[in-house]
């Protein structure tokens, strides 16, 4: 499939109570993007560790493209502690001042991000000046940009979020994110809509995505809007789900789709990620029929 989709941001460890997965927003939903499309570009960095070494060794065992993720001597790899609710919701614990936080700068990412199609970043790696800066940087290369703003703790600012919003082509929000944008960037009194399409209409979004976790997601683009739902049995953790989600919005966004037709796709995808331990299938077959369905449109 000729889409080609670069992200930058945080790899790291998922570390529960009796087990560790690998995660990290950027990774999870660029993972997907090469299990489903065949291409994808990585960009993020992994101390050098045990952990980093795992890391990279899991990685290279999959044939995945470590190309782009750059060894930090100085800064150990990113590690979060997570744990489950008794609805199977995460609560993270995000450990500060990790590799993914110091991604420096290089001519070889402008060249990536310029012969991309679009191009995905969040707000956690934006914490830390160095790899913010990067971020910024590559955000202004002339191709669509994603921004997935996945706030996590106190890890955000105004500044921060007003800048990711001004960049982006597509943007995609949980409930409590639109709800906070609203409140540092609007100022309006709060209406699930029509705050939606004030964020549309401000920062000029191409594809505005809101997902509200068991009640379904939303998109809206330009005065269109769409609603799907899809029930989960025998949910296992929803960590990555929205991360799954995004990399079908990705794809459907690059190849046209229409509304109705993304959002059931990715809500289906995101759904079959809850069933699984963590954020990333051990098993390629899970994304077989999902290959097939993208090739099929």
């Amino acid at each position: 499939m000729n889409v080609k989709i670069a992200a930058i941001g945080e790899i790291l460890f998922d570390v529960y109570p009796n087990y560790k997965k690998l995660g990290g927003a950027p990774f999870n939903f660029l993972y997907h993007i090469w299990k489903l499309t065949g291409n994808g570009k990585f960009i993020s960095s992994v101390g050098n560790d045990d952990e980093g070494n795992e890391i990279l060794h899991k990685l290279q065992n999959r044939n995945f493209d470590v190309s782009e993720i750059q060894i930090d001597d100085k800064h150990p790899t990113g590690l979060v502690e997570v744990n489950l609710d008794e609805n199977k919701v995460p609560e993270f614990n995000i450990l500060e001042n990790r590799a993914y936080d110091f991604i420096p700068m290089n001519s070889n990412l402008t060249q990536i991000v310029e012969s991309s199609d679009l191009f995905y970043f969040g707000t956690l790696a934006q914490r830390n000046d160095i790899t913010r800066g990067t971020i910024d940087k590559l955000a202004n290369i002339n191709t669509n940009k994603f921004c997935d703003l996945n706030i996590r703790q106190n890890f955000y600012n105004k500044e921060i979020i007003n800048n990711s919003l001004v960049k982006s082509n597509v943007l995609k929000l949980n409930f409590e994110e639109l709800e906070l944008v609203n409140k540092l960037l609007l100022g309006d009194e709060f209406q699930f809509e029509r705050t939606a399409f004030a964020v549309v209409e401000k920062y000029n979004i191409d594809l505005l995505c809101i997902t509200l976790g068991e009640k379904g997601a939303y998109l809206f683009k330009g005065d269109e809007k769409s609603h799907y739902k899809e029930s989960v049995d025998k949910i296992v953790d929803t960590v990555g789900a929205g991360d799954a989600y995004a990399s079908i919005l990705a794809i459907g966004y690059l190849l046209g789709w229409k509304l109705s037709r993304i959002n059931e796709l990715a809500s289906k995808f995101s759904a079959e990620i809850c069933t699984i331990e963590g954020a990333i299938p051990d098993d390629d077959n899970f994304y077989n029929k999902y290959r097939e369905r993208i090739k099929n449109e």
